[in-house]
């Protein structure tokens, strides 16, 4: 260490070097989101909840600042928390109650609060999953988001009633560009096609099996959504890609061993999770909520739970075991 630094320390001012070990935790927890630790990562998904608003940036950074301290002063696993494995949840919780309740102190407080529940909620996920072999994903998010925008009067909502519509839904090259990249983007609740490029980006930055799988899955959920009928102002706007996008990735680049089968098998849960997203808007919309990402966390739950029943090349958990709690 420089001799400067203790001299900076010692008066009470954080080192530059300091200041940056310190953030990185917190981007961590947002590259969590995607389920990856690179800060690099994080940095650039914080940049693309900027470029979506400032609203979105701040109370996502707000959300996994708190419950990453949240799960410190618990105790929670320090090695965990260095990963941004206690990030997440409350990431996704910050920016989910600013899109449904706006801007205000109440609703800072409401974030804060809440990614706390997630830091406990995801102890508790984590002793009731992992004797199944189960990852906790964003099980406490969906939980304490779910239930706070049951309680509380409802706001503005991200999606409506999935209506069907008859035959395949067309689409013209400028909303198919769309689609694909808000399929992305929607993972942080951000609907302008660039900020979803910023993400691809950082989910590239991490991994680049991940990124292909992010891609792959966008393209995939797109044209099941189409051959689904499903409205043209919800496909566009990503809404049955995000789910499909955190779940290749998760089949695909974290918890299963990487092959052609691996591949396959994350393509068909991509293309699952679609209709089973439509299913629970039209389900959620009477009580006002949406879907969040409980067709992601149920989907791969269901995939990985069916593995050791297949016998096929690469079906196996040849990356669980560093990722069991997440």
């Amino acid at each position: 260490m420089p001799a400067s630094e203790p001299a900076a320390q010692a008066q009470g001012r954080l080192s530059p070097r300091a200041g940056l070990v310190r953030l990185r935790v917190p981007l961590r927890g947002i590259a969590q989101v995607v389920l990856v630790s690179s800060p690099w990562s994080g940095l650039l998904f914080a940049v693309a909840l900027f470029v979506g608003g400032w609203r979105p940036g701040v109370f996502g950074l707000l959300g996994a600042v708190a419950s990453t301290g949240a799960a410190v002063l618990l105790g929670a696993d320090r090695k965990g928390v260095g990963q941004g494995l206690q990030g997440y949840c409350g990431c996704l919780t910050g920016i989910a109650l600013v899109v449904r309740l706006g801007a205000s102190w109440q609703t800072a407080v409401l974030a804060v609060l809440g990614a706390a529940v997630c830091a406990v909620l995801s102890g508790a996920a984590g002793r009731l999953l992992t004797p199944l072999g189960l990852p906790v994903l964003t099980a406490p998010y969906c939980l304490v988001v779910s239930a706070l925008t049951i309680a509380l009067p409802h706001g503005p909502v991200t999606a409506g009633a999935a209506a069907r519509v008859p035959g395949f839904t067309e689409l013209t090259a400028a909303e198919a560009g769309r689609a694909f990249c808000d399929g992305i983007g929607q993972i942080f609740f951000l609907d302008k096609w660039y900020a979803g490029l910023i993400v691809l980006a950082g989910i590239f930055v991490a991994s680049r099996a991940a990124a292909l799988a992010a891609m792959g899955a966008s393209a995939v959920s797109l044209v099941t959504a189409c051959a689904a009928g499903l409205p043209v102002g919800s496909i566009t706007e990503g809404l049955y890609g995000y789910n499909a996008v955190l779940c290749a990735i998760a089949l695909t680049a974290v918890f299963l061993t990487p092959t052609p089968w691996t591949a396959g098998y994350a393509a068909l849960a991509a293309v699952a999770s679609v209709p089973f997203a439509a299913a629970w808007e039209a389900f959620a919309q009477s009580s006002g909520t949406t879907p969040f990402t409980w067709p992601f966390t149920v989907t791969t739950w269901l995939f990985l739970a069916a593995v050791p029943a297949l016998d096929r090349p690469g079906l196996s958990f040849g990356h669980a075991s560093s990722r069991k709690q997440t």
